[in-house]
């Protein structure tokens, strides 16, 4: 079971929030303390207070200087507050000096523990499971002699029988850091084996020549929304189509799975389509490598569509948000195309084209008409109709034509089958001697 930091099951814990502005974040500070705000909400903690400090230098020991940690012990005891998070990772000694000198059992932890305990909580699959999992214990093992990291501890379990098997001599420390290290092998061991199985079932799904399309976005823009859009309309099985669909809520991080589901256009043309992990701001780098194999599904894309909350003041940070993280995963030179989606939020006029992309909002049919239409013009632009005609003693060709293309019409003559296809371009020129 994938551990949670935080004790939500009872009354909400009351929380302090506390960021650093400096010259690299001022610009956008106030947008940033919205995010670090909503974050602490999609965890069901109750912010009482935000402490903030201007410095471009924050102290080693204790990140806030001396008068900025005594005005947050006070504010602490008037506010009752339980838990105080730093926008900024925060290191083992600052943690441990600030629950020091604020007393009181009051925990301190950071935004990047925040949203490891958040995946914790959205996490279905045992692959999520593992992957936060694993995001949680290379986050710990730094921090090991904090309160954070023996609550962390208490909570994940020994595992393997570790404490048992050392010598006396060995300290506390030195038992949980040998103990985390063998919990992340075994952790990396179970993944690779689960993944293997999901990257075979990828290149499967390369090699049947379907294209791939991939919602990305800033988590709650509305992938979940669009993409059960879709799949209500255009499943392939569309009998089944609820079973198919993805879980959808107004909050941050509600998907954590890549969905995979086959999409058949009116024209019968074929793709498939995946719901991937929202991005947030400094989404922490563990987090970001734990989730590889989920945001593998938008890195292996032939196209991407990505989903904007235009009615957020904020939704340009959001597109550059997911420009950076795009980076990162090395998908940035994917095609793309954009919805500026809840436009009936925002007060916009939609749908309505602008150049490749598309002022929305996923609850107008016409909107998803229109994104339908969108797609196929940018995913299927390769494609040429041609006429084939397959002799009957190479059926071998005819089976793998028929199972990576959309067959338009079928005959059969005294020399063949006769078909009419749509072919990519590079299919085009390797089944050239059977075209007329």
């Amino acid at each position: 079971m994938t551990a949670q930091l935080f004790d939500t099951k009872k009354e909400q814990q009351k929380v302090i929030l506390t960021a650093i502005e400096n010259q690299q974040n001022s610009s956008n500070f106030a947008y940033t303390i919205e995010e670090f705000k909503n974050l602490a909400a999609a965890n069901d903690l109750q912010v009482v207070d935000v402490l903030t400090q201007k410095s471009d230098h924050p102290s080693a020991g204790t990140y806030f200087g001396k008068g900025k940690v005594t005005e947050l012990k006070e504010l602490v005891q008037a506010r009752e507050a339980q838990l105080v998070i730093s926008n900024d990772d925060l290191t083992a000694t600052q943690i441990r000096n600030l629950e020091k000198l604020i007393g009181n059992g009051v925990h301190v932890v950071d935004r990047t523990a925040l949203i490891l305990d958040i995946f914790a909580g959205r996490a279905k699959t045992k692959i999520a499971k593992l992957q936060v999992r694993l995001a949680q214990k290379q986050y710990q093992l730094p921090r090991l002699h904090t309160s954070l990291a023996n609550e962390l501890d208490q909570q994940g379990g020994a595992g393997g029988g570790s404490f048992t098997s050392r010598g006396s001599g060995e300290t506390k420390l030195e038992l949980n850091r040998r103990t985390i290290e063998e919990q992340i092998i075994q952790i990396k061991t179970e993944l690779k084996t689960l993944l293997a199985a999901s990257s075979t079932q990828r290149k499967q799904r390369d090699h049947s020549g379907l294209k791939t399309v991939a919602l990305v976005g800033y988590t709650n823009a509305g992938k979940s929304s669009w993409m059960n859009r879709i799949i209500g309309k255009f499943a392939e099985n569309t009998g089944d189509s609820d079973e198919k669909k993805v879980f959808e809520k107004d909050m941050l991080f509600a998907t954590l799975d890549a969905t995979v589901r086959a999409i058949r256009l009116p024209n019968k043309r074929r793709f498939l389509l995946s719901d991937t992990v929202g991005f947030v701001s400094n989404l922490p780098h563990n987090l970001v490598a734990s989730f590889q194999s989920t945001l593998d599904e938008a890195s292996h894309a032939d196209l991407l569509i990505q989903v904007v909350d235009v009615s957020d003041e904020h939704y340009h940070e959001m597109i550059a948000t997911t420009k950076s993280t795009l980076k990162e995963i090395s998908a940035d030179q994917i095609p793309m195309i954009t919805i500026f989606n809840k436009a009936d939020k925002a007060g916009m006029t939609y749908p309505e084209r602008n150049g490749e992309d598309l002022i929305a909002s996923a609850l107008d049919d016409k909107s998803l008409d229109a994104l339908i239409s969108l797609l196929d013009k940018r995913l299927f632009a390769d494609l040429k109709t041609v006429d084939m005609l397959i002799p009957f003693d190479q059926g071998a060709v005819l089976n793998r034509i028929i199972q990576e293309n959309q067959i338009l019409k079928q005959d059969y003559e005294d020399q063949g089958t006769q078909i009419t296809v749509e072919l990519p371009e590079t299919q085009v020129h390797e089944y050239q001697r059977f075209i007329h």
